[in-house]
């Protein structure tokens, strides 16, 4: 796992995120492919191209989660949201591009929650066709790096954020979700990944930025 954590300023935040916003083919060596960058919305402000894994609470759902933007920056916005929402549609080869990086802040926090936001990659399906996925969080008070193993309907979750002292501040997350795959469920994953999704929990208000990933250097 790797991961860093630092405060941008707004004119570095637009700068390094029209960097990033260039997706490119598989075969594009050293460059980095977008998964999401959270620029195309619904009518009512929800991510376009992503669902909710609770389909009988659609409505809350939709409410919690909206495109927001910041100085020509997009994200996506989470409020009191409790459940989980999923990419549809995605097309990424996680051997290649084994990185995933993304930036999220912390606005609102709920005591005793754990945990307060995660990002999910799921990898690969089982033999019932129930994504595999590692949950990376961010904890109320579990330590940086605490793995904790899932089980057969729960995925394994890793801690890269931990705390609620910076509230307001972005902190870029930068994961290696092949390595960690492979470390956890000891065999290596589909040719292609199933998806990604989020969750950000009841009380919670939190941002998330692009989710971009990267070969390894």
């Amino acid at each position: 796992m790797e991961r860093r954590g630092s405060k941008y300023a707004t004119f570095v935040l637009s700068f390094l995120m029209g960097v990033l916003m260039w997706q490119v083919s598989d075969g594009a060596h050293g460059q980095v492919l977008v998964l999401e960058d959270f620029q195309a919305k619904e009518a009512d402000g929800f991510p376009s191209l992503w669902d909710h894994e609770n389909q009988r609470s659609q409505s809350k759902g939709r409410d919690a989660y909206k495109v927001q933007s910041e100085s020509g920056v997009s994200f996506l916005s989470a409020k009191d949201a409790g459940q989980r929402i999923k990419k549809k549609k995605i097309d990424w080869d996680p051997k290649a591009y084994p990185i995933l990086t993304w930036r999220w802040r912390l606005n609102k926090a709920a005591t005793g929650t754990e945990p307060l936001a995660a990002v999910y990659a799921s990898l690969d399906t089982d033999l019932l066709f129930i994504p595999v996925f590692t949950k990376y969080v961010w904890s109320e008070s579990k330590p940086d790096g605490t793995l904790t193993e899932g089980g057969m309907f729960s995925g394994s979750e890793i801690v890269v954020q931990t705390g609620t002292k910076e509230i307001g501040q972005w902190f870029e997350e930068r994961v290696n979700v092949y390595e960690d795959f492979k470390r956890i469920h000891k065999h290596e994953p589909a040719e292609k990944a199933w998806g990604i999704s989020i969750i950000a929990a009841p009380g919670v208000e939190i941002d998330f930025g692009p989710l971009i990933a990267a070969p390894a250097k």
